[in-house]
């Protein structure tokens, strides 16, 4: 798994992947969170990051599968993804190795961001006067909702040879979990059907994490989604080494 995880990391940052994409979404937050007029911080008058921490999710539901449609797809195409099958690499050494290494690459595009926090904790009045608590809720939110993106975008890439139809797919899936459960739940209105839908959605999970109360069951059920999606992604590299 290791060497696999190497030989990922490094093809991000041997090439101009890497540096695309932390330049992409630290630019987008950085005008959303300092420049633009109707969410930057220096304009509303409250020491928070709200607005970084309500859209930066949106970002990442286009970013993620940028990333990740290549990781099977274009293996697959090449033709390396038969010659790796037939090497003495278990399937979960092959999966684990490159979803770790396109979660990390997130995280380390979402890590600069923690100068915001930094500057405005220091432009509070008094200074710190920030819910901090609830930013490292936030941030905890955002890790995991990266990763299991990043496991949906690997599926993805697992189905298709043609890295366009990953991403497209990769957007379907995330986007489908991120707003489209909520809005079933909305459409629903009440009763078993709508908590379901509700208690699902990404959003959901997302917004009870940055409340500051880091629940367990939060954290599982994102987890637990990561692992459906690398296990639906071992089955579908178990059909193909047949």
């Amino acid at each position: 798994m290791f060497a696999i995880f190497q030989k990922e990391i490094g093809s991000f940052f041997n090439s101009l992947v890497a540096y695309m994409v932390m330049a992409v979404f630290l630019i987008a937050v950085g005008l959303i969170v300092w420049v633009f007029p109707d969410s930057n911080v220096l304009d509303y008058g409250y020491a928070d990051l709200n607005a970084f921490f309500s859209l930066a999710p949106y970002v990442l539901l286009f970013l993620i599968p940028a990333i990740t449609m290549r990781s099977l797809a274009e293996e697959s195409r090449t033709g390396t993804l038969e010659l790796l099958l037939t090497k003495p690499i278990k399937n979960w050494e092959l999966i684990l190795g490159k979803f770790f290494a396109n979660w990390i690459l997130v995280l380390l595009t979402i890590l600069p961001t923690i100068l915001y926090y930094i500057s405005v904790y220091q432009l509070g009045n008094p200074s710190g006067n920030i819910d901090s608590a609830a930013v490292f809720g936030s941030y905890i939110g955002l890790f995991l909702f990266s990763g299991v993106l990043v496991s949906m975008g690997i599926w993805s890439s697992s189905l298709n040879e043609n890295q366009i139809v990953a991403f497209i797919l990769g957007v379907f899936l995330a986007f489908i979990w991120y707003v489209g459960f909520g809005s079933i739940s909305a459409l629903l209105g009440s009763g078993f059907a709508a908590d379901i839908f509700s208690w699902t959605a990404l959003d959901e999970q997302y917004r009870a994490l940055g409340k500051g109360l880091v629940d367990s069951r939060n954290v599982i059920y994102l987890f637990s989604l990561m692992i459906f999606f690398l296990f639906l992604t071992h089955w579908r590299v178990e059909a193909l080494r047949k």
